[in-house]
Order: structure tokens, then sequence, then C-alpha cells
């Protein structure tokens, strides 16, 4: 009124909300309760133009003072608080101001609350999409309108049920474990839990199915909504008859729904998503199938009426009146059924046998001409190998035969369906599915990798399933990378195969362990090469893979070492037949073959996990490693100390004269050498490596930089010894040999005394033995028949110290002039290739 006192406006809020204090202590979700939350709501939010201001300043006291209830300790205030302070929201005009004050205050008294405010809002927001309206009243009254949801909408709506379904379902376990007031509480709280979710799910499955009709028939703007909508499903109730009954056919109707394609300028059908999964999406099948075993639960019956629908779409298949997308339709529901299959013993006694579908369906589908077919077939096949207990003959031969005859979308699929037969049942298992027996040769370790040609599939079949896969990283005809996907490539499976074999190594004993050096040097080639820059998924899974493989056993360590000396052969040009090139590309080719090298001492010298404590050696035996502080210390055979006997062993063998790429070669293994350390442990291994690196001095004794740092490398060993006056026994010699698998005659080698540095020098002689020196240097080279190097007298007579100064610079210039266009390769390997630059270089790799 007119007469009221400015005191007025406080003395109303102060009624008003004592008023509202019973409120606070309802603890169910009365009707009483609702109307008392709306009326409230919707009065202070009303406004009257003529006392604007007083009406704000109700609004902001209001609004503080549930904010501070929304603090209170008791928990059921906090609830009310939110649920008011949530309606409040949801009135506001969408122009309303609100000051940054209050803002800040909302946000921190709500920290705590996010649950509650969301759930009530997200009750709002799905009955406004569902409803077409805003209050319940209004919904009462009206005819319900479906309205369209956004994806965010959808998915929002699909969290928060399974949100309250799993809260529900936690707290009603934890009342069944518990007893008196507690298991009282629990139940409670998860009643109120599943109340909510009956109030925000659609009220019947009739209801439901609308709902997820109308987003589907809305086109492909609508997919990820319906997809979320279909996942939704699991949520509800179908046990009812009535409800069971609609929700079957509904999944019938999703099962039917062929490929949606379209016309392209030639007239050609093309199909809309990765054609192989029904639907054309992985998730959306999933949630079909998701759907679908909701809907049947009972044993067997899923089973029962997705083959009921393979029967029916399979007949023009087998009458061949269908076309391709008839045929992919048909794949891809018998794809979805062989994924949730755990067994073929789910399908047998059905309207179709397992034998039955493979004859006349996927067998025949793997021959069909159009490819989009045969690649759908290809996964339905190792589909089905996977649910057989052993696969069948002719299923294995189909995938052999399209893997190494088929065209490379086809084989690429293939390669991945063989992996999966060779990882889920072994491979020895996969030989003999198609009659061959190949156990007499896995029981000599010897026998690693037979090399495969691809001249004619008929040759191919009569070797082992690996042996095969390992032909395939050495044929390079596959064709370029698939046009869909700049990762899908042979090259990209066969890595990613092989890296999960040998990571998994143990799991396999029946691989010959001698196969095991032979595919890591593949995979670090196939890592380094360059032409596997574009292959971004390959490089990943390979960097996961060489940052874990090192340290996750002891016997990785060893077969990381024997494969040290095949990568840097098969990478250093002019090497095992290495074709080399151009100054530029050997000069680059060395260098990445350095980096190769570098990496592999990286991964030799990374620890080994704590949980590798015992290792099982090939005879079955098992041996603890050595613990030093803490750290597990591998054997000989797996240490750096075997590595650097296989390098000393490596460079022995080119004592004769050398070429350029030798000599560049022998010089890139001793500076690996001389980076490895010996445990004082190992006193054979120290005591064998002074004898070899005799050996090794003398072979690089023209790198006067690297036979300095063996030099120094074996006085450090000299220290090491700690029986220096003892010799070596050839027994022991021959025992560590053995144990690192190699064959080296140490009878080659003298006293294991080192040769002083620097030698004593002669004075007038001394230009003579630089002539030879240079002479058989120059003789060395493979790139010109005859040498350029002018011929020095031996006989001079006496000449003033400027005039001989002046001669010798004059015939060095003329010795080095002709070198640098004699060598051809280049000498300054031994300057560059592993300078500072590469070394940062080379980083790269191990990021």
């Amino acid at each position: 009124t007119s007469s009221s006192t400015p005191s007025s406006p406080s003395q109303f809020f102060s009624a008003f909300s004592k008023s509202l204090l019973p409120l606070f202590g309802f603890q169910r979700r009365v009707a009483s309760a609702e109307r008392v939350v709306r009326f409230v709501s919707l009065f202070a939010t009303s406004r009257d133009t003529d006392h604007a201001s007083d009406c704000d300043a109700f609004l902001e006291d209001f609004l503080r003072f549930l904010l501070v209830a929304s603090a209170a300790a008791n928990k059921t205030a906090r609830f009310r608080a939110c649920q008011i302070i949530s309606e409040i929201i949801m009135r506001l005009p969408d122009d309303a101001e609100v000051s940054n004050e209050l803002w800040d205050s909302r946000f921190v008294g709500l920290s705590g609350l996010y649950v509650y405010v969301v759930r009530t809002c997200i009750y709002s927001m799905v009955l406004y999409y569902a409803l077409g309206c805003r209050s319940d009243e209004d919904a009462a009254n009206v005819t319900p309108s479906i309205r369209l949801m956004e994806a965010e909408v959808a998915l929002y709506w699909r969290m928060i049920c399974g949100h309250l379904q799993r809260e529900a379902q936690a707290k009603g376990t934890d009342a069944a474990a518990t007893m008196g007031t507690e298991a009282a509480v629990y139940a409670a709280e998860a009643s109120k839990n599943n109340d909510i979710l009956e109030r925000i799910l659609p009220a019947t499955v009739s209801d439901y199915i609308d709902l997820v009709k109308a987003h589907i028939n809305a086109g492909s703007n609508y997919h990820f909504a319906s997809r979320q909508l279909l996942l939704l499903g699991a949520m509800l109730d179908f046990s009812d008859a009535t409800n069971r009954k609609l929700a079957s056919a509904f999944v019938l109707e999703l099962l039917h729904k062929p490929f949606d394609h379209e016309v392209d300028d030639d007239g050609n059908m093309v199909v809309i998503g990765d054609g192989i999964n029904l639907g054309g999406d992985r998730e959306w099948a999933s949630a079909v199938s998701g759907l679908a075993k909701r809907v049947h639960a009972a044993s067997g019956e899923f089973e029962e009426v997705v083959l009921g629908v393979i029967e029916e779409l399979a007949q023009p298949c087998r009458e061949r009146t269908a076309n391709f997308l008839q045929w992919m339709h048909c794949l891809a529901v018998t794809g979805l059924l062989l994924e949730n299959a755990k067994s073929l013993y789910r399908v047998q006694r059905k309207c179709i046998e397992p034998p039955e579908l493979l004859q006349s369906l996927l067998l025949p589908a793997a021959k069909h001409a159009h490819l989009d077919v045969q690649r759908i077939a290809m996964r339905c096949l190792a589909l089905f190998g996977l649910v057989e207990k052993k696969p069948s003959e002719e299923l294995v031969k189909q995938l052999r035969l399209s893997f190494v005859k088929g065209p490379t979308a086809i084989s690429v699929v293939a390669c991945k369906a063989l992996f999966d037969l060779g990882m889920w049942h072994t491979p020895h298992v996969v030989d003999r599915a198609w009659g061959q027996d190949f156990s007499s040769q896995l029981q000599d370790n010897e026998v690693a990798y037979s090399r495969v040609a691809f001249p004619d599939a008929d040759v191919n079949m009569d070797v082992k399933l690996l042996d095969l896969l390992c032909a395939g990283l050495d044929r390079s005809d596959w064709g370029s990378i698939l046009a869909g996907d700049e990762n899908e490539s042979i090259q990209a499976v066969l890595g990613e195969g092989f890296a999960k074999i040998l990571i998994l190594s143990e799991n396999y004993p029946g691989i010959p362990a001698s196969l095991h050096p032979f595919l890591l040097t593949k995979l670090i080639a196939l890592y380094f090469s360059n032409e596997t820059k574009r292959l971004l998924r390959l490089k990943q899974c390979l960097s996961v893979f060489f940052e874990h493989y090192p340290s996750l056993s002891v016997n990785h360590k060893k077969v990381l070492s024997k494969a040290f000396i095949p990568v840097l052969r098969s990478m250093w040009p002019g090497i095992n037949g290495n074709a080399g090139g151009s100054a530029h590309v050997v000069s680059n080719m060395r260098k990445l073959a350095v980096q190769a090298s570098r990496f592999m001492l990286q991964m030799m010298q990374a620890p080994l996990y704590v949980k590798e404590m015992e290792r099982e050696d090939e005879n079955g035996s098992r041996e603890s490693p050595e613990i030093v502080d803490g750290t597990v210390e591998p054997p000989l055979e797996c240490g750096e100390e075997g590595l650097a006997i296989r390098i000393a062993i490596e460079v022995t063998s080119f004592r004769t004269k050398k070429t350029p790429a030798e000599r560049a070669y022998v010089s890139a293994l001793c500076k690996v050498l001389v980076l490895l350390h010996f445990r004082s442990s190992e006193q054979g291994a120290i005591q064998l490596m002074k004898r070899l690196l005799i050996c090794v001095i003398e072979s690089v004794s023209s790198e006067k930089d690297i036979a300095k740092e063996l030099k120094r490398m074996a006085n450090h060993l000299k220290t090491a010894d700690e029986h220096p006056d003892q010799e070596q026994l050839q027994n022991q010699a021959k025992l560590i040999f053995g144990r690192l698998e190699l064959e080296f005659n140490l009878d080659l080698i003298g006293s294991p005394e080192i040769p002083q540095t620097p030698a004593p020098r002669s004075t007038q002689p001394t230009r003579s033995r630089r002539r030879v020196r240079h002479q058989e240097a120059s003789s060395d080279e493979e790139s010109s028949p005859t040498s350029v190097v002018p011929t020095i007298s031996s006989t001079m007579g006496p000449r003033s110290q400027r005039a001989s100064k002046t001669a010798a610079l004059n015939k060095m210039t003329a010795i080095r002039a002709p070198r640098i266009d004699e060598d051809g390769d280049g000498e300054d390997e031994d300057s560059e290739l592993t300078s500072d630059e590469d070394s940062d270089a080379s980083e790269q790799f191990t990021e």
C-alpha cells in the first residue's frame, strides 16, 4: 500500500523466508512440496513495473537466502535450496541482468552441489524437448509432441541417466551388504535415485521408440542423437511381455535397415559410412547390438533373432540375385552376430548352422567381384575363425589367398585377420588347420625364417603363417597407401602385428626364439625408413613399442643385442650388397644408420622393470638376474657386455683391406663400442674383451681418434680386471661365445698387450713411410682402378729447411686433391656422422 514504510520490503522478506522454513524439512518429493516450489519460484521471478527496484531487491535477497541454505549441513535443506534456485533460473528472462557479485557467490555456493542442480536442469530440459511445453500443468492438457534433440542434449541425458542408474545400483548393493540404520539410509538413497531416473526416462517403451524413430527419420544430422537414444534403451525395463514385443519389432526394424547410399555423377551407388559395420558406423552397430541383447536377454534368444534376419537377407545372395548393397547388408548383420557371439555353440541348432553360414555366404562373398563385398567378407571370416574352437581349413586358405593375391584394400583386411587368428589360436594351430604340421621344425630353434616369394599363390600355401607374413615386409609391389585412410597400408599392418607378437612373446612359446631378432631387425629398419614417414599411426605404435620392449624382459634385451649387427648391416650403404648412390645419398644413409645404432644403444641401456625378477631360459629353468642398488641386472648375453663382444667380433671380421664403405661401417661400430659399459661382476667378459680389443685396434689403426678411445677403453678394462696376471682359458672363452651363440677363433689373437702409442719416429725415412701409407690407402679405393698419387723418389739430396717445407706442402696438396674425387663416397663420415648435430637429430626417434 501507499502508506507502507520504507522498511516494509525487508519486513516482508523476513516473514516470507520464515514461512518457507518448513519446506526445507521435507525429506520426500511430495506433490504439495513441488507445488510450493513452483509457486515460490514464480513469485520470486514476477515483476511489478511500478515497483521494479523492490522486486529486484527481493529477488537478490531471496537468492542470497537460498545460497546460504545450499551450504547448510542438512542434506535435505541443500537439495531443496538447489531445486528452488534451478526453478528460478529456468524462469528468468533471457535479458535478465545479475550482478557479478551474485554470480560469483552462486558458483561458490553451488560448487559442491553440481549433481543436484544438473539433475533438475536436465529434468526440465528433457520435459521441454519431449513434451514440447514448459510446465507440468500444460503438459497434462496438451497432446505430447516430439521435439528433436540436439546432440549435446541427448548426450547429457544419457550420461545423467547412466550416472543415476549406477549410483542406485551401488547404493542398493551397499544396503544389501549392511544392516540396521545404515542399510535403511542406503536403501532410501537408492530409492530416491530410482525415482529420479523414472521421472526423466520416457514414460513407456512406446514413447521411447517413437522418440528414437523421430530422430532416425530426421536424417544424418541427428545420427549422433539417435545413437545416444539407442544407448539409453539399455536402462529401460523390458520384462513386460507387451513392452518386449514392441521393442523386439523395433530391433528387427533396425537390423533390416540397409546401408545409406548415394548415387555419384556416373550413376554408381556409393555406400555412406565405413561399409563394414551395420549402419556404416561401428558405434551405431554396437548401440543396436546392445539394445537387441537387452531386449532378448534370454540365453540364445539374441542369436536366434539375428540368425533369422540373416536367413532372410541371405536368400537373394544364395540365389545370386542380390546386388552388392544387399550382400554388404547381409554381411554386416552377420558380422554383428559373430562379434557378439562367444562361441559357435550358441549358433548351433538354429535356422542356419555354422558350416552352412561359412560355405554358402562367407566364402562366396570373399570371391565376389565387388571389392567392398570382399572387404567385409574378410572381416566376417576373421570373426568366424575367432569364435571357432579351431580355424577351419577353407577359412585359412581363403585368407592366405586373399593376402597374397588380392588388391591392396583386401590384403590389408586379410593381413589383420591372419594376425588375429595367429594371436588367438597361436600360429602353430593356424598352420595345422590346413593340413601342414611344422612341429618338427619348431623344435629346432635354428630354423628361423624361410624367405618366401610371391610369384604364385599355390607355392605360398606350403609355408608357415609367420614366414608368409614376414615375406610381406620385403614385398615391394603392395601398392600405395589406401586413399580412404592415410595410415592404412600393408607395411603399417605388418609392423603393428609383429610389434604385438614381440611384446607378448612370452604368450607364444611355440614361435622359434631365433625368429625374434629377425622381426626386431625388420621393425627397427621400418621405423627409420623414409618410406614410412607418412604412416603416423605406425610411427606412434612403434614408438610406444620401443619405449617398453627392452624393459619388459631380460630376454628382450638378448633379442635386441642379437639384432644390433643385422640392423646396422641392413641399413649401411655398401654392406651386404646395399645400394648406394650419390655422395649426398650415401651420407644421409650413413647418418640414418648411425641414428639407429644410437637408438638401439639407448634401448640396451634402459633399466628393466622391477617385476622382471626372474626369467625362464630356453631349457625351462628359472634364473634370477643380478640386483644391484635395487636395479635388476641382466645376465651376460642380455647386457652391454654381450653387445660389446658381438661388435668386437664384427669389427675383427674386416681385418683385410677394406673398402670406403667398410671403413666407415667399422668406424661407426667402434664409436658405439666405446660407449658400452662392463660390470665388475663379469670378469670373464672383461678378460675376453681385453683380448678382442687387440684385433679391434689393429683394424682401425689408421683412425687416430677412434684408436685412442679404444686404447682408453682397454686401459679401463685392464684396471677393472681383478686377476690381470691370470690368462683366460680357452674353455672359458668358448663358454661365453656359446652363450652369445657366436663362433670365433681366439688363436688369431696374439699377446693381450696393447701396443704403445705414439710409436717412435725416425728422422730421415719419414717421407718414404708416408709414401707407402698413401699408396696403400689409394689402392683401397673402389671407385678408381688406377692410383693417381704421384710417386715420390726414395733418394733425395739435402735441402734447406724452407725448401723442405715448401716441397712437403706441395706434395700434400697434390696427394689430397685427387683423393676427394677418387673416393666418390667421401671419407668425411668420421668427422660428421657422429657430430653433435646428428646426435640432436636422432633425438626425434626417442621422443
